[in-house]
C-alpha cells in the first residue's frame, strides 16, 4: 500500500470518525482543551532538560580557559583539545542515536545520555590532569551527542502539527539557555564548581521521565498498539478524538514496516536522496558559518580585539542570544522555516563581515579606538542572526523530512556530519586566528551567503503539514 492509498482510505474513514462533543458549558470545553495540550508541555518540558543540558556542556569552555589551563598548567594546544574533544564524543554519540533511540525508545535514550552526561561532569570536577579532564569531556559529548538527536525528533513526534514548529523551537532555545547560563556562571565560580551545575538538568531529566509517555510514533512502530494508544491519549486529553490520528499514524507505519530496513548508505539511493541533501547541507551550512569556534572561544575573540574586560562581551553574548532565540520560536509556525533560514543567514554574514573588518583595521593600525565596539558588535549581530534562524531551524527540519522508518539511520548520518563539521571548526579556530583574524571571519562571512543560496534553491518549507505530507512533498 502506497502513502496516497492510505491518504485515501483516511478521507473515507473521515465522516466516520470525526464526530463533535457535546459539553455542558463553555468553561468545561476550555478546560478540556487546555488539559489535553498540557501533557504535551510537560513532556517538551521535561525533554529540554537535555537540550539545557547540551547548551551547558558546550558553554562551558568559553568562561573556563583562564581557570583551567592556569590551575592545571595546560598549554594552548592541550586546552584546545579539551574544548574540542567533546565534539568526538558527540560525533560517536551521533553515529548510534538512532539506533539507540530505536532499540530502547526516545525515553530510554534520554535516560542514557544523562547517565553519560553526569558521570562525564563528576570526571571533571575531580581531575588533576588532562586524561581524566578530556575523558570527562569525551562523556559528556557523547550523552549531548545523543540528545541532539533524541530530544527534536521526540518533541515533532509528540506535538501537534499545528504547534510541532515552535515546541521544537523550544530545544534550541534551552541550548541557547544552557550555554548562557554557563557563560554568566563561569564569570563568578571556578570551573570545578561550574562542572557540578551540569549535573543538575540531567537530574530533573531522570526524574521527569517517570511522569511523561513514550512517543506515540515509536511504540506504533515497535508493534505496541495498546500502550500506542494510551500513550497518544495521554498526550490530546482523556476526552479527545484521537481515533483519526491515530488511524493515521498506524496506516503509515503500516506501510513503512513492509520496506526493507534502511541502512546509511541506503540513504543515497533516488528514493531518499533528497532528504539526505537538504538535512546534511544544512547542518554542513550551519557549521562552516563558524558558530562553534565563535560560540566556543567568545572571550579570546574580544580579548584579541582589544576589548579591556573580555567579560563585559562574554556578558552581553550571553544575555542577547536567549531573547532572540523565543522571537525565532514565535515566528517559526508564523513566518515559515525558509524565511527565517534566509533572513538568519544573511544576518550572520553580516556579523562576521563587522567582525573581521575589525581586525583589519586593527592590522593595518586605522580608526584603533572603535575596533573593540566594531568586533563586539559584529559578535552580538552574528550570535542575534544565528539565534534567529540558522540555531534551530535545521533541527527541526531534520525531525521533519526523514520517513520515521529511515529516521534512525538518517538521523544519525545528518547529526554526525553536524558534529564532524562542529570539530572541524572548534577545533582550528583558535590557529586560524592565530593566521589570520580577518581572514577568519570573512571565510564564516562567505559561507553565510552560501547558506542563503542553498536555502533558496533547496530547502521546501514544511510550516503547517504534517510529518506524512512532508513526505509526499518530498518524494513529489
Amino acid at each position: 500500500m502506497t502513502i496516497d492509498e492510505c491518504k485515501d482510505i483516511e478521507n473515507l474513514e473521515q465522516p466516520f470518525l470525526e464526530y463533535a462533543k457535546i459539553v455542558d458549558s463553555e468553561d468545561e470545553e476550555i478546560s478540556k482543551k487546555n488539559e489535553s495540550i498540557g501533557m504535551v508541555l510537560l513532556s517538551t518540558c521535561v525533554a529540554v532538560c537535555g537540550s539545557f543540558e547540551f547548551g551547558s556542556c558546550v558553554g562551558y569552555s568559553a568562561p573556563t580557559q583562564s581557570g583551567i589551563r592556569n590551575d592545571l598548567k595546560l598549554t594552548l594546544a592541550e586546552y584546545s583539545m579539551f574544548g574540542s574533544i567533546i565534539t568526538v564524543g558527540a560525533m560517536i554519540g551521533a553515529i548510534t542515536s538512532g539506533r539507540i533511540a530505536d532499540f530502547i525508545g526516545r525515553k530510554g535514550a534520554m535516560r542514557m545520555s544523562a547517565i553519560f552526561c553526569i558521570t562525564g561532569w563528576l570526571a571533571v570536577y575531580f581531575s588533576m590532569g588532562t586524561l581524566v579532564l578530556d575523558m570527562g569531556r569525551f562523556l559528556t559529548g557523547f550523552g549531548i551527542g545523543i540528545f541532539s538527536y533524541v530530544v527534536p525528533v521526540f518533541i515533532a513526534e509528540i506535538a501537534p502539527k499545528n504547534l510541532r514548529g515552535g515546541l521544537t523551537t523550544i530545544n534550541q532555545l534551552m541550548i541557547v539557555c544552557g550555554s548562557s547560563v554557563a557563560y554568566l556562571l563561569g564569570t563568578v565560580i571556578t570551573w570545578r564548581n561550574l562542572a557540578l551545575t551540569g549535573i543538575l538538568p540531567c537530574t530533573l531529566l531522570l526524574v521527569g521521565l517517570f511522569f511523561i509517555p513514550e512517543s506515540p510514533r515509536w511504540l506504533a512502530k515497535v508493534g505496541l498498539e495498546k500502550e500506542f494508544e494510551v500513550a497518544l491519549r495521554k498526550l490530546r486529553g482523556k476526552d479527545a478524538d484521537v481515533s483519526r490520528e491515530a488511524a493515521g499514524i498506524q496506516a503509515y507505519v503500516d506501510t513503512l514496516q513492509s520496506l526493507p530496513k534502511t541502512r546509511i548508505l541506503d540513504l543515497f539511493g533516488s528514493k531518499y536522496i533528497q532528504s539526505v541533501i537538504i538535512g546534511v547541507g544544512l547542518m554542513v551550512f550551519q557549521q562552516l558559518i563558524g558558530i562553534n569556534g565563535i560560540g566556543f572561544y567568545a572571550s579570546q575573540t574580544f580579548e584579541s580585539a582589544g576589548l579591556s574586560n573580555s567579560n563585559i562581551g562574554t556578558i552581553a553574548y550571553a544575555v542577547v542570544q536567549v531573547p532572540i532565540t523565543v522571537v525565532g520560536a514565535f515566528l517559526m509556525d508564523r513566518s515559515g522555516r525558509r524565511p527565517l533560514l534566509m533572513v538568519s543567514a544573511t544576518g550572520t554574514f553580516v556579523g562576521c563581515f563587522l567582525t573581521g573588518a575589525s581586525f583589519y583595521l586593527k592590522g593595518s593600525g586605522i580608526l584603533l579606538e572603535w575596533v573593540p565596539i566594531l568586533a563586539v558588535s559584529g559578535v552580538l549581530v552574528y550570535i542575534s542572526a544565528f539565534s534567529i534562524g540558522m540555531g534551530a531551524v535545521p533541527w527541526v527540519i531534520m525531525s521533519e523530512i526523514f520517513p520515521i522508518h529511515v529516521k534512525s539511520a538518517a538521523g544519525s548520518l545528518v547529526v554526525l556530519v553536524n558534529w564532524l563539521g562542529a570539530w572541524a571548526v572548534s577545533y582550528t579556530f583558535s590557529f586560524l586566528m592565530a593566521w589570520t583574524a580577518t581572514g577568519t571571519f570573512m571565510l564564516y562571512a562567505g559561507f553565510g551567503l552560501l547558506t542563503v543560496l542553498f536555502v533558496a534553491k533547496v530547502v521546501p518549507e514544511t510550516k503547517g503539514k504534517t510529518l506524512e505530507e512532508i513526505q509526499a512533498i518530498i518524494n513529489s
